[in-house]
């Protein structure tokens, strides 16, 4: 695939509506099947403190 002027390639390369639209369809099917990963509350927070360490 041809790099375009930001020499970036593939999804990357899309506009942001595009890259968008694919990740949702990819969410929805996920959870469809099962396979998706839902955090619980206490997994939530702590990757939210996880955010925030790396941050500082």
């Amino acid at each position: 695939m041809a790099n375009d002027k930001n020499g970036k390639r593939g999804f990357a390369s899309m506009d942001k509506e595009k890259q968008r639209e694919i990740a949702s369809k990819g969410g929805k099917v996920a959870h469809e099947k099962g396979t998706a990963h839902e955090f619980s509350s206490e997994e939530a927070r702590e990757a939210g403190r996880k955010g925030g360490k790396a941050s500082r």
